[in-house]
């Protein structure tokens, strides 16, 4: 942790399509880090969403300033890791928090367990103490424990929610393991922590009530689960 109380937190925040949440989002990230003094920053990048997303982060920026609200846009359909690449050239922070902007993340004290610990990466998780998932239906709750059963089982990754996006890195840390990741999509997230096991970086958890997107449809289908499984063979096949 820097001294002094000097710690900076760069939320990256990939959109799409998400008019409709991003202000919500963005007020609840702001307020939280307000009132607990913490220094911040949103990097929003979007995926040239047509639907208006561009026009309401660049109010966004106009309400809050330049020196809170980032606007970065890609022009060609990003992953979650190509995302999160493109928003660490403008992140700031000493710590970076990477999480959805479809308010089924709701913002934790995620910086409090870190000093707890002084952990090197805090990551949510729906399966551990008091979290939960609501608002999905039987499918979609049975693809998420069976992923996460199958990859403790596998993997043994020393985390219990492998595929959750809601996570707090140092940005060192954060930028070691985006060169050793070579996975995109859905299990890029898994491909983090299981990385995170093998160079020795510590993990926190804190329990999360995931809720379901509010607005806009979830982006999880087939192409998604097939290339879970694939990402996991190789993860296991390799590590």
């Amino acid at each position: 942790m820097a001294a002094g109380g000097a710690d900076k937190f760069s939320v990256l925040l990939p959109t799409y399509n998400e008019r409709e949440n991003l202000p919500l989002v963005v007020w609840l990230l702001a307020r939280t880090f307000q009132e607990s003094g913490n220094n911040f920053e949103i990097i929003i990048i979007d995926d040239g969403s047509p639907d208006g997303t561009q026009e309401i982060a660049e109010q966004l920026e106009k309400i809050y300033g330049s020196d809170k609200i980032v606007r970065e846009i890609i022009s060609v359909l990003f992953s979650s890791g190509t995302a999160y690449i493109h928003g660490m050239k403008h992140a700031t922070g000493n710590f970076i928090v990477i999480m959805d902007a479809d308010l089924s993340h709701h913002v934790s004290l995620y910086f409090i367990k870190q000093k707890e610990g002084n952990f090197d990466i805090v990551s949510g998780t729906r399966y551990k103490g008091n979290g939960g998932v609501y608002g999905w239906d039987l499918k979609r709750k049975l693809i998420s424990r069976g992923a996460n059963f199958i990859t403790q089982v596998l993997l043994r990754p020393g985390a219990s929610d492998l595929t959750g996006s809601f996570r707090l890195y140092r940005k060192e840390v954060l930028q070691k393991l985006m060169e050793k990741c070579v996975s995109k999509g859905y299990v890029f997230q898994m491909e983090m922590i299981v990385r995170a096991r093998q160079l020795g970086y510590t993990i926190g958890e804190v329990p999360i009530s995931f809720v379901d997107r509010v607005y806009g449809e979830s982006k999880l289908g087939g192409n998604e689960i097939v290339s879970f499984l694939k990402g996991l063979l190789t993860l296991f096949a390799t590590t």
